[in-house]
């Protein structure tokens, strides 16, 4: 019998769905052996073909706390995977298998990628769960980068919320084929319907419904399948077994409408359907052909279907393991590209093994054993003890190790092929390089890496630790959108991230596993400076020391870039910095035009005000002067750069912030205290949402009154308050702020010139 592949990846995981059980009924852990133990078939496909047609590269994503590592602890129970389920913040002293992580368990939530394998009904499922919350956002990009398909989880009662729409947004990014899951039908509020509805609405995209809900809130039994038209209802102590019935009587009707929808959307995309339609309007295609339509329409990225359940209740989980193999593609069904090191062009990458091989490290870990390094296999085959070339670093280097993981766990195979996902020990390279066999000189396209928002300054308690460069060295290899920079004339590190979450867990990872107590200064916002009028300047260089001297003189303007005009609903501040050469008959050599060009770019990255990135800015050169004898590119550099500060202070600066998109969520009682604590950070509330018992808000705050709104949130809202942040644009800051900001900036300056006298 051909053997199936499934490659699940579980993005993020929620601090719901803590448990299958309620602890004052069930113990906090139990055994299940009915369930054969774990193994994995070696060679079973009977072709290349038959074993491609097989696999699945899956991910599961969703917004914080809508249940997913409660669905990948039942996903390993009911595979055998593992033998007992464990609560998701570790309060029975273990965990959930895929929190390996201490600070994982403490807080509840995903901090970086954890990797496992299993098997369901003789079916091969890779597993990678990554964060879900927005501060550890690149664990899903780099993910996403190497998926086929993808499972998006959205919560019944919350429906469409901030990430949600986020990883929307990446899938689509990476045009990733994928369905819907909607959990937590057992909750009170509980209403799926209208959580599809949301999903047409907010992701603007072809949602279909594929089942319908047996009864909901502590009435959910099971699931009506609008294909096969039959009721699915789990049974057992554990919702292990399956029972197929006829749909209920109270539910007939509603199950023919809904089904009539859905095969009208599959007409669209199937001749079949269509022809039996136009051929008989009351026809009823069999099952089998509404699946292959179903999946055509899903791998064409045209109807996104949506099952529904509740991992916590074992509703669903079953089922939605079968409509991951119906109808997400398998490698042969995405088309994969490389780049021609040389020649820049498309190269096609088929998932044949036969080929040769073309892998890309699309995530880091630091191990007890060394680096070790994720990879997917797109191309050809890769061997223990091969040799490989990483094109990028142009570096040829043998295999040493081939692992898959099971969380903090490994086992050691010997060879790994096309379409798959692996570990591979002791080989020092980046996230985002490509391994081939030497003779195919290409590259895979790279991710998305957002840029940090926030940053803070940060030292170690005693000075000189050699452990402290170690780690900020370490994490920032593992993690791209963790910066690290050093500044000269403040004499401080400063570290950059996402979010004032993802600046404390590497924190306090510096503390746990490097034993570093480090001292942290306020977050250093990434203010940036900008023309707001066209100003003129001239400027002559002059320098006569003996000898031969230093001469430039440059003629020209500063200009404002702007996007839209001031006003206007679209008007935004551009971050472009341009220079522009206007000079003609060589009033300027044009041997000199680069030297200006690289005087520009030495002084543009401190403005006058604050000493921040000037953006929004051109500056025009349009005639000048020069002497025979005396000009020389470094003249020109200098004048350029003093001609810059001088123009750039009668264009009238001005100071931006970033401005970020909050989404607040918590419990309805709270919502009397949410608006006027955004309010107090000068918010400016956008939507504001009461669904059930779940109050949401949207709001764009300047990023510099953010810091420490995590700690009131939770403290106002006994805990339960959550909220994303994600940049949005830049805008100007009020003169009271610019006054403030600039003083600030002078007292620095007078102290640090004090500390040099």
């Amino acid at each position: 019998r051909t053997e199936r592949v499934l490659c699940v990846f579980m993005f993020g995981r929620s601090r719901g769905l803590a448990s299958l059980f309620h602890r004052s009924v069930f113990t906090p852990s139990f055994t299940r052996s009915s369930f054969a133990p774990f193994r994995v078939a070696q060679n079973q496909y009977s072709s290349e073909a038959a074993r491609l047609k097989a696999l699945r590269n899956i991910g599961i994503s969703a917004h914080i706390d809508s249940g997913k590592t409660t669905l990948t602890e039942r996903i390993l129970f009911y595979t055998g995977r593992i033998q007992e389920i464990h609560e998701v913040r570790g309060k029975d002293g273990v965990g959930a298998k895929m929190d390996s992580m201490e600070l994982e368990r403490e807080k509840g939530i995903t901090i970086k990628s954890a990797a496992t394998f299993s098997t369901f009904k003789k079916h091969h499922i890779n597993i990678i769960d990554t964060p879900g919350h927005v501060d550890f956002t690149i664990e899903v990009e780099r993910a996403l980068r190497v998926l086929d398909g993808a499972v998006l989880v959205v919560c019944a009662v919350g429906g469409v919320q901030s990430q949600t729409m986020t990883v929307d947004r990446q899938m689509k990014r990476y045009k990733v084929p994928r369905l819907v899951f909607i959990n937590k039908l057992d909750r009170a509020g509980s209403d799926p319907l209208k959580v599809t509805e949301e999903l047409n609405g907010k992701l603007s995209q072809n949602f279909v419904l594929i089942q319908l809900p047996i009864g909901l809130e502590e009435f959910h039994a099971g699931v009506v399948d609008l294909v096969s038209m039959k009721a699915l209802l789990n049974e057992g102590d554990y919702g292990e077994k399956v029972r197929e019935e006829e749909i209920p009587a109270e539910m007939l009707e509603q199950a023919k409408e809904k089904r009539a929808i859905l095969l009208q959307q599959l007409a669209d995309y199937n001749d079949d359907i269509a022809m039996g339609f136009m051929e008989d309007e009351n026809y009823d295609p069999p099952v089998e052909l509404v699946k292959a339509a179903l999946r055509t329409a899903v791998v064409e990225r045209k109807v996104i279907p949506v099952m529904m359940g509740s991992a916590y209740k074992n509703k669903g989980v079953q089922q939605l393991l079968d409509g991951v193999l119906d109808y997400l593609p398998d490698p042969t069904q995405v088309n994969n590209y490389a780049l021609d090191v040389h020649t820049q062009e498309k190269v096609p990458v088929i998932s044949d093994s036969t080929k040769p091989v073309v892998a890309l490290a699309f995530k880091l870990e630091e191990s007890r054993f060394g680096q070790l390094t994720y990879m997917r296999i797109y191309q050809g085959s890769l061997k223990r003890g091969d040799t490989i070339l990483n094109v990028n670093l142009k570096q040829k280097m043998k295999v040493p190790r081939l692992i898959r993981m099971h969380s903090d766990e490994m086992e050691d195979i010997n060879e790994i092929q096309a379409g798959e996902i692996c570990a591979m020990f002791g080989v020092d390279c980046y996230s985002g390089d490509t391994f081939t066999d030497g003779n195919l000189l290409c590259t895979m396209t790279s991710m998305h890496v957002p840029e940090p928002v926030i940053s803070l300054s940060i030292k170690p308690e005693k000075k000189a630790d050699a452990n402290f460069t170690k780690a900020l060295t370490r994490f920032q290899k593992e993690d791209p959108t963790f910066r690290v920079t050093y500044e000269p004339e403040s004499n401080e590190t400063i570290i950059s991230g996402m979010g004032e979450l993802h600046l404390d867990i590497y924190i306090e990872r510096i503390k746990r596993e490097y034993g570093v107590a480090v001292v942290t200064g306020r977050p250093k916002v990434a203010f940036r400076e900008t023309p707001t009028s066209v100003s003129k300047y001239e400027y002559t260089h002059k320098k006569q020391s003996g000898g031969r001297g230093q001469y430039a003189k440059m003629i020209g303007s500063i200009e404002p870039i702007r996007v839209g005009e001031e006003g206007d609903e679209d008007f935004e501040y551009s971050l472009e910095r341009e220079f522009e050469d206007k000079t003609h008959g060589g009033s300027i050599p044009p041997e000199f035009i680069p030297a200006c060009k690289k005087g520009f770019d030495d002084v543009i990255d401190e403005g006058p005000l604050i000493g921040h990135p000037v953006v929004g800015c051109k500056m025009i050169v349009a005639d000048g002067g020069y002497h025979a004898v005396d000009s020389s590119e470094i003249a020109f550099r200098l004048c350029s750069k003093y001609a810059f500060k001088r123009g750039l202070l009668d264009a009238d600066p001005a100071i931006l912030e970033p401005i970020m998109k909050v989404e607040v969520n918590c419990p309805a009682e709270f919502q009397n205290v949410i608006i006027p604590q955004l309010t107090r950070r000068k918010a400016i509330v956008d939507d504001s949402i009461l669904t059930g018992e779940n109050f949401e808000v949207v709001a764009f705050v300047p990023l510099n009154n953010m810091f420490g709104y995590s700690t009131e949130l939770r403290s106002a809202t006994q805990g339960k308050g959550e909220f994303s942040m994600e940049y949005n644009c830049y805008e100007r800051v009020s003169n009271e702020t610019q006054n403030q900001l600039i003083a600030k900036y002078q007292e620095e300056l007078a102290e640090q010139r004090k500390k040099g006298n």
